[in-house]
């Protein structure tokens, strides 16, 4: 009896143990999300500094994922809102407006007082009523270690004709989330699904709710049938005969303590408005023919001109035991609602592709600036040192070893030429996921996005442009070199692999070769986009100059010592740069 007793004491004592732990971990997301949201506060007293609308022509948008791209319901221009990016270390949530102009090919950014807060993974619908409209729903902001989350449940509306900002303030709608996605349907608003995360717990929705553009109002949808499973990233779109079709999508279920399993879902829903009955919605489980996408989650969407859907890219994550690898893609799908199939796009590539070829032999030869190639002499790397005084008088070196811009070796004969340039490959997006899609007059756009290469994150800063209606070929209209993108933890880890193989020979003459050749080899500093502003590299570079500020400075430097240092290095490279682009020109 004692025996028993004792256990039934001792269950009773890990029960106890249990709870006080639950507590615990519920009071720590409780403080989490106000931790956050002082973050957020914070961010928003920055943002009220804005006391004017300004549109300013910038270059192309920082790297970036999760944003929105929309089209402009009257003029040819897109619209870029909002999204993340991570270098390593640190996560970045943006606010800005960006703007691009399709016929000049030029970005204006436009800062508008009173924004809606830092975010990413919301959605964002654009309505033609009052000039055009643009309304964004919910999102998340990310703590800058990437470990804690706050879901929005805010909507907001852009008046495309006053570039205004306004909150709406409605009760009864959805929960805060992102990935959640969302259509307009004559009227409304129409939204589905998506996911919550805190530190202690996370759960997807698979709920539907309409907001009224004519009252303001939000309203929760029952629909009868078996509809989709809680889910995100979803594809939602809305056919030509006014039903909503919902397909594929992400979530992940608690297979036991600290175990979780996602599901990538490729299954496909109809959900339908009953004529003659008000608010009656039906869903109904679709079994389309054709060449369906292969299962992904992170896929991009958008509507053709002829009502079709495109999906685009995604991410196929295999689970092993201990690991968790993503096959990235750059595929187009498309989904005709009329006649219920999927089939896969195929680019019947430029026309008269040889004869042009021909014609430019001439040109090719030339750089892809058109200028001619340098001399032999001149193809070697330069390097360039400057020395940073801080306004405390601390001086500091910075190196840096410059590529020349012509090719190395000798250049090819007219046949091999020739023969290059027909096995070269086309042009392309590479492949990626949480890229934004946008079509205006027949043109598709994507912009950005992110992929993974071992451990590092490339998240990308490119736009690209392909014609539905020829099919013919992507144009690159933005270019980016992925490996020039700041990877602070890869940084490190080459550091650490080049010492460690020093370390290997045990003798002390290969480690100060080791350490010579290690200071011959400088790491490349963050490059300069071009038109980028000195704020705006600053606060995309902060980290790698304040990580090279500690280098220099010694052991325990002063933060405030640090942070002038590495401001004032930052500041000579972009003014080097700046300097050497222009004289390039």
């Amino acid at each position: 009896m004692g025996k028993k007793g004792k256990e039934k004491k001792k269950g009773r004592g890990a029960e106890k143990t249990a709870a006080k732990m639950e507590k615990k971990m519920s009071k720590r997301s409780r403080k989490e999300e106000d931790d956050l949201e002082a973050l957020i506060a914070h961010f928003q007293t920055l943002d009220a500094r804005k006391t004017k609308i300004t549109e300013t022509p910038c270059s192309p948008p920082s790297a970036r994922l999760n944003a929105s791209l929309s089209a402009h319901p009257e003029k040819d221009e897109l619209i870029l809102f909002g999204g993340e990016y991570f270098n390593g270390q640190k996560t970045f949530l943006y606010n800005e407006l960006y703007i691009y102009n399709i016929r000049k090919d030029a970005w204006t950014k436009v800062d508008i007082p009173g924004p809606p807060p830092r975010r990413c993974a919301h959605q964002a619908v654009v309505v033609p009523q009052g000039g055009g409209q643009l309304w964004v729903f919910g999102g998340e902001f990310a703590s800058p270690d990437g470990e804690q989350f706050y879901h929005y449940k805010d909507l907001w509306v852009l008046h495309l004709a006053t570039k205004t900002w306004e909150q709406i303030r409605s009760t009864g709608g959805p929960s805060g989330r992102s990935g959640h996605r969302m259509v307009a349907w004559k009227r409304q608003l129409i939204l589905f699904g998506g996911f919550h995360e805190s530190a202690r717990d996370y759960v997807y929705y698979s709920d539907v709710y309409a907001f009224s553009l004519d009252t303001f109002t939000w309203s929760k949808l029952s629909p009868s049938g078996s509809g989709p499973t809680p889910r995100s990233g979803c594809q939602m779109s809305v056919t030509p005969q006014g039903s909503i079709v919902i397909y594929g999508g992400y979530s992940k279920q608690r297979v036991k303590k600290d175990v979780d399993r996602g599901t990538q879902h490729s299954d496909m829903f109809l959900l339908k408005h009953e004529e003659g009955g008000e608010g009656r919605w039906v869903w109904t489980r679709m079994n389309p023919s054709g060449v369906k996408p292969s299962p992904r989650s992170g896929f991009s969407v958008a509507v053709a001109p002829s009502h079709q859907t495109l999906l685009f890219g995604g991410v196929c994550d295999k689970e092993e035991e201990e690991s968790l690898e993503g096959v990235f893609f750059n595929d187009l799908y498309f989904y005709d609602a009329t006649r219920n199939r999927w089939f896969a796009a195929q680019l019947k590539g430029p026309k008269s592709e040889k004869k042009k070829r021909r014609r430019g032999k001439a040109e090719e030869h030339t750089g892809a600036s058109g200028q001619e190639p340098g001399p032999a002499g001149a193809s070697g790397p330069l390097e360039v040192v400057t020395e940073v005084v801080a306004e405390d008088g601390t001086v500091v070196t910075i190196k840096q070893v410059l590529q020349a811009s012509g090719p190395v070796g000798p250049s090819l004969s007219e046949d091999e030429d020739s023969a290059s340039e027909s096995c070269s490959p086309r042009v392309q997006p590479c492949p990626r996921a949480s890229a934004m899609l946008a079509v205006k007059h027949g043109l598709l756009f994507v912009y950005g996005g992110m992929f993974e290469a071992g451990d590092r994150q490339v998240t990308l800063s490119d736009l690209y442009c392909l014609d539905l209606h020829r099919m013919d070929e992507w144009k690159a209209l933005v270019e980016m070199d992925p490996k020039t993108q700041e990877w602070l933890e890869e940084t490190d880890s080459d550091e650490d692999s080049s010492s460690a193989e020093g370390a290997e020979g045990g003798d002390e003459d290969q480690d100060e070769d080791s350490e010579e050749s290690d200071e011959e080899q400088e790491p490349q500093h963050p490059e300069v986009a071009p038109g980028e502003q000195s704020m705006d590299y600053l606060a995309r570079t902060e980290q790698h100059w304040l990580r090279l500020a500690r280098d220099n400075l010694g052991p325990d430097p002063k933060e405030k010592k640090v942070l002038k240092v590495a401001q004032a290095m930052a500041k000579t490279f972009f003014n080097d740069s700046a300097q050497r682009a222009a004289k390039a020109q």
